[in-house]
């Protein structure tokens, strides 16, 4: 009943398994990749012709996550996947970025592309192996696509290059210091097409090297797949590409020169009316033939492409009239907002970013509840890109997988230079608002967020900035690489290649390749003009702000304690009772983890102690020969009992009250009277004894001879 192929290499410390023909089998391709028990089912379906007009390539890549892989139940009101998560929105965009530009030019027909986590054995993460079943898939499917590609993760742990670390290793680079690098690496066997990293400050030779490193691990992969569709694959979809050169050269006749003289126009809300203008112009001087034509769209792209790629490599001037190395005039401004913690306004030539922090608790953390368990952040980066940034009228709704993943390299990025939790338990939210856009402003979002955090007291370890660099890599082998590119260089050139980092090394790295992939001089010639940007970005930044500013007024104040794990059953008390309590009484808000460290915040600084007094007075042990302020609660023949520690009582025994011969303590004292006592010590059955009589009951200093002649009858 089923024709399955099955493939298994050894990979690093796992197995790696390929199979197909037992599920899906409806599907254009359908495989399955196994790594250790981590099972992720891939599925290819595509249309057999394209939709009528169609001008783009409708490809759609949606990676689901199953809570039943993990043995899991999901959390919440429904028990359902719901919308996609952050990780399935980002791991989609890491199969769709490598496969894109793989699929025959021209080709314009509908791919889904369907990736579900079967299997987790929280050790490899599903991501990787999303990947390499979905290459496989797209590879056997029949679809023109020129891959297969590989993947592979990449750690940095004690100087060393570790393939594939497991999901623990990965979890929380900021609290594992000896690794120092989390990148995801995906190419063909000639080239890489795609990396996303986040690193503690690597140098661009270690960040060099891993890429070399990740793109060699991944050749077997790649041979796996090539050998498992030599006997599954099937006949290729018989596609031809359109050849449009007598219409291009048509377009090209009937508007070059507007073309060109709009490419000239410096500011960018005048080129792009001018390109529109010569757009429309070309599209008057031809045929109704060739209007009808689908590919009268990719005609104009290639003459924009030629003009705007000729004069860049010919010449090295750009559209704006930089060189290749120039990075854009830099306005930075702090503190703009008044209420905020903490906000800045970073302008790059036609990019802009206004970035706001705020400071909250630990009430305020984020949940995050995955397939490998549930975990707290306190680290929230959001992005915005509002139509009005590139002055257009569009919808707006919930966030898109462009700012998700423009939010999480920004994250990445300025993550690596937070202080620990323990040094500042703040959570911070950082929201980055995109008010104008003409390339990279994810990166903008990474300098506006370096100052924006730096304005809020964020005891920064470095400034961060960060810098997209772009390629134009002609046919004939010439190239060149451009600093801080535009938005047009961005679409009409071969490379998006952005780095983010410190003086000291790099962050975040993260690489798109439009065309075949790219060698390892021009991706060190890359990261070379990156760090020379990143540097004078830097200078930039540090004329406005260049260290932690003091606290908002407006931001709370957060004090720490640690407590005995065993006594934070007494600090909460029967049903939360004795923490509610605390909490009413001073005004502060009060959490407490499962390791007894407590965080109290207040905008209040006398909130703030009130509580930590009391929480203190409960965990606290009284110490022998201190003075204590206490309250007279009782009286009896022998005595006062005085509660001078929070609900603890000692007994005053009738001859330590005064320096003198007391018939009853009620000729000096009456309950509820406060006094200054000496803790004495513990009797046999470990009661208090205090003692009045040598403590100045008005300063609460001891008298100078009641502690002398103690000392000497000790001595004698």
């Amino acid at each position: 009943m089923f024709n399955v192929t099955k493939k298994s290499i050894q990979w690093g410390n796992e197995t790696l398994t390929l199979e197909s023909g037992k599920v899906a089998r409806q599907a254009d391709g359908s495989v399955i990749a196994t790594l250790g028990e981590t099972s992720v089912m891939a599925n290819v379906t595509f249309a057999k012709q394209a939709k009528p007009g169609q001008d783009f390539f409708p490809l759609t890549v949606h990676y689901q996550e199953k809570y039943y892989a993990a043995g899991k139940i999901p959390g919440g009101f429904f028990k359902r996947e719901a919308r996609p998560s952050e990780k399935e929105t980002l791991t989609s965009r890491l199969i769709d970025r490598p496969c894109r530009p793989l699929f025959v030019e021209g080709f314009k027909n509908e791919v889904l592309v369907m990736a579900t986590v079967l299997s987790h054995d929280l050790v490899n993460d599903s991501d990787i192996v999303a990947m390499i079943a979905a290459s496989a898939a797209l590879t056997i499917s029949g679809v023109p696509f020129m891959g297969p590609i590989g993947a592979a993760r990449v750690g940095f742990s004690n100087g060393q290059y570790v393939l594939n670390p497991s999901v623990d290793d990965m979890h929380n680079l900021r609290a594992n210091p000896e690794q120092r690098l989390d990148l995801v690496i995906a190419g063909t066997k000639d080239a890489v097409m795609m990396v996303e990293s986040e690193a503690y400050e690597l140098t661009e030779e270690e960040m060099l090297g891993a890429v070399k490193f990740g793109h060699a691990a991944m050749q077997p992969v790649i041979d796996l797949i090539i050998d498992f569709a030599e006997d599954c694959a099937k006949e290729p979809f018989d596609f031809q590409a359109p050849d449009y050169s007598a219409l291009y050269g048509k377009v090209k006749a009937a508007g070059e020169a507007q073309m060109r003289a709009a490419f000239a126009i410096k500011d960018k809300q005048e080129r792009t009316s001018a390109i529109s203008a010569a757009v429309d112009a070309i599209k008057a001087a031809l045929s109704e033939e060739d209007l009808a034509d689908i590919n009268l769209g990719s005609a104009i792209k290639k003459l924009e492409s030629n003009i705007l790629r000729g004069d860049v490599v010919s010449n090295g001037i750009r559209i704006d009239g930089r060189d290749t190395k120039t990075v854009r005039p830099i306005v930075c401004e702090t503190g703009i907002l008044p209420r905020a913690h903490g906000s800045a306004l970073f302008t790059r030539g036609e990019t802009q970013g206004l970035v706001v922090t705020t400071l909250g608790t630990g009430e305020d953390e984020q949940i995050i509840d995955a397939l490998h368990g549930n975990s707290r952040s306190n680290f929230l980066l959001h992005y915005n890109f509002p139509p009005y940034s590139v002055g257009e009228v569009g919808r707006v709704g919930s966030p898109g997988r462009r700012e998700i993943g423009h939010g999480k390299l920004a994250w990445r990025a300025l993550q690596a230079v937070l202080p620990a939790p323990t040094d500042f338990p703040y959570t911070i939210r950082v929201v980055s608002e995109i008010t104008e856009s003409n390339g990279s402003s994810s990166m903008a979002s990474v300098c506006g967020g370096s100052l924006s955090m730096m304005d809020a007291g964020v005891p920064l370890k470095a400034p961060v900035a960060g810098v997209a660099m772009g390629l134009i890599l002609e046919d004939d082998g010439k190239w060149a690489v451009l600093t801080d590119i535009l938005g047009d260089e961005d679409h009409l050139g071969d490379m998006d290649f952005k780095v983010a980092g410190t003086e000291n090394g790099i962050t975040s790295l993260q690489m798109d390749i439009k065309v075949a992939g790219i060698t390892p001089a021009i991706m060190e010639q890359a990261l070379a003009q990156a760090k020379d940007g990143r540097l004078h970005i830097l200078s930039e930044m540090n004329k406005a702000l260049s260290a932690p500013q003091g606290f908002s007024e407006y931001a709370p104040k957060i004090e720490t304690m640690s407590i005995p794990t065993d006594k934070i059953r007494e600090v909460i008390g029967s049903g939360g009772k004795v923490i509610r309590e605390i909490v009413e009484t001073s005004g502060a808000k009060v959490d407490i983890n499962d390791d007894g460290v407590i965080k109290i915040a207040s905008s209040s600084a006398d909130a703030i102690k009130k509580a930590y007094d009391m929480i203190y007075s409960i965990v606290a042990e009284p110490e022998e020969g201190h003075i204590y302020t206490g309250k007279v609660v009782k009286l009896v023949d022998f005595g006062a009992f005085v509660n001078f520690f929070g609900k603890r009582d000692g007994l005053v025994h009738v001859s330590q009250i005064a320096n003198k011969r007391l018939n009853h303590p009620n000729e000096i004292l009456k309950e509820g009277q406060e006094v200054k006592v000496k803790l004495l010590g513990f009797d046999d059955r470990g009661k208090v004894r205090l003692g009045m009589k040598m403590v100045d009951q008005e300063t609460g200093e001891e008298i100078v001879g009641e502690k002398k002649e103690k000392e000497e009858s000790a001595e004698g």
